[in-house]
């Protein structure tokens, strides 16, 4: 699978963290965030993702901020966009059978980095249900 993962200064540990467990599965990876815990506007990493995941360049893409929201938020402004914040692996599991979400971001100031990795393994390998729930995700957009 090919991932885009982007972050700001809250969650550059656990974007490392994130990224050598995904390679070790073998999925390949775009860094599209901060290396560094010096502050940035979340936008600026936000934004690649979003675009790779809605131009379908990957697969999925993978967001951390210290609540998610920011992130979240910057990313589900973009077409073509689902991205869910997930603070538990059930949610994550929710997002992509229910929602068929695209999109995770994650709150790295109020998960701890084990969960946050149980959360990643969740969503990569959920798959979206469909059937009743194609028909919610298709009114989605607006019109």
């Amino acid at each position: 699978m090919k991932i885009s993962i982007g972050n700001d200064h809250a969650g550059t540990l656990y974007k490392k963290e994130i990224i050598k467990i995904l390679k070790k599965e073998g999925h390949s990876i775009i860094n599209n965030g901060t290396d560094t815990e010096e502050s940035v506007d979340y936008p600026d990493h936000i934004h690649p993702v979003s675009k790779q995941v809605s131009n379908k360049e990957v697969d999925i893409g993978i967001i951390i901020c210290g609540s998610g929201n920011g992130a979240n938020m910057t990313a589900n402004k973009h077409n073509n966009i689902r991205s869910a914040l997930c603070w538990n692996s059930e949610i994550a599991e929710l997002s992509r059978t229910h929602n068929n979400a695209n999109m995770l971001s994650i709150p790295s100031r109020f998960v701890s980095l084990d969960e946050a990795k149980e959360i990643v393994k969740k969503f990569i390998n959920t798959e979206f249900e469909g059937g009743r729930h194609l028909k919610r995700i298709n009114k989605i957009p607006l019109q």
